[in-house]
């Protein structure tokens, strides 16, 4: 099924302001009161995954990995453990419609487009170079996937204004859905993203880091401006900042959303398995990340773990590992006394899946 993006993304700005100066460790804290014990608890689990669906000549073989991909999500699913919510990244082959049909998911949404575009006023690069693919226009599309079980209700998605080297091929940026799960009170914001690569893009640094700082800002005033009112927020991508604290670290205080695996390598966290210490680093050891922000409904990460293939090389069907979160979500009257419910969905059958649009 597939779920058209029926709304366009409306145009934004950089933020204006920064939200403070406390750091993502403690806005991590910052989450609704609860006075009295939850009334009401649900667990969501994510998973992203880069599964390098790069279009032939630039990777072969890929086709059949893609379908083993579908195959290991429906195996999953006969065991009862399959993600709730499945990010992907590097998704440009046609292939990732049957890795959609193996994996037995029954929502799907994409984006951006190859033809997408969206205003950001911030700084972008100056004078591009034509022999590392700058300026050439854009061949693919973002390649961003979701896989739900829980129903689909909105779609954004933006382009990224930034860009450096072989990475400006691809109309890389970021998406959001809202979901709908059953038995949680509130629709759930989940965003999907793949940002400016460094030695893959053959780019110097002098134009990587720039290019993707930009991306950082672009994300956050994505992030801003398309969240709805009082929803949680969960966030997960290739952030490709393994190794590089001048990116992870650019902004760090402005973004609106905590790193799970720097959250996670408090000692007080209560994110059980899975957690590593700060001293570590965690979040300087993958590409890959995900974080949350609550809303009406507290988030609290409880589990992580690497997937396919991660504990034996020869199973690996990507570059990258798969990388699942689980998180409880809590709620009473008091947290969701904020929240404004969302406009009457209407869901009309259309030629491709379904066609979402709303009545006021």
């Amino acid at each position: 099924m597939y779920l058209e993006n029926v709304d366009p993304v409306a145009a934004y700005s950089a933020p204006a302001a920064v939200m403070g100066s406390s750091s993502t460790a403690v806005r991590a804290a910052l989450q609704p009161a609860l006075p009295e014990p939850p009334t009401g608890t649900a667990e969501i689990s994510v998973l992203t995954y880069n599964i390098r669906g790069l279009p032939w000549p630039i990777a072969m073989g890929r086709g059949k990995a893609l379908r083993e991909i579908g195959r290991e999500l429906a195996a999953l699913r006969r065991d009862g453990r399959q993600p709730d919510v499945v990010l992907i990244q590097e998704g440009f082959r046609d292939e990732v419609a049957g890795l959609f049909e193996e994996s037995g998911y029954r929502y799907w949404a994409q984006g951006p487009g190859r033809t997408e575009r969206t205003r950001f006023e911030g700084a972008v690069l100056g004078a591009r170079d034509l022999f590392r693919g700058e300026g050439v226009g854009k061949l693919m599309g973002g390649g961003l996937h979701v896989f739900s079980d829980a129903p689909i209700v909105d779609v954004r998605s933006a382009a990224y204004n930034n860009c450096a080297g072989f990475d400006c091929l691809a109309n890389k940026g970021a998406m959001l859905v809202r979901l709908a799960p059953q038995g949680v009170p509130v629709t759930i914001d989940v965003v999907n993203t793949h940002m400016n690569a460094r030695k893959a893009s053959m780019a110097p640094r002098s134009r990587t880091l720039p290019a993707h700082n930009g991306q950082v800002r672009e994300l956050s005033a994505f992030l801003r401006a398309n969240r709805a009112a009082g929803a949680p927020m969960l966030l997960g991508g290739d952030f490709n900042v393994r190794n590089s604290a001048p990116r992870y670290d650019f902004d760090a205080l402005e973004r609106p959303y905590t790193v799970v695996s720097e959250f996670c390598s408090r000692p007080d966290s209560g994110c059980g398995e899975g957690a590593a210490d700060a001293t570590s680093e965690p979040w300087l050891r993958s590409q890959d990340l995900q974080a949350f922000s609550p809303g009406a409904v507290r988030v609290q990460p409880v589990r992580s773990e690497a997937m396919f293939g991660a504990d034996d090389p020869k199973r690996r069907l990507s570059d990258h590992d798969g990388y699942l979160v689980r998180y409880q979500l809590s709620w009473n009257a008091a947290t969701l006394a904020a929240y404004r419910p969302n406009p009457a969905m209407e869901v009309k059958p259309h030629k491709l899946g379904v066609k979402v649009s709303w009545r006021p």
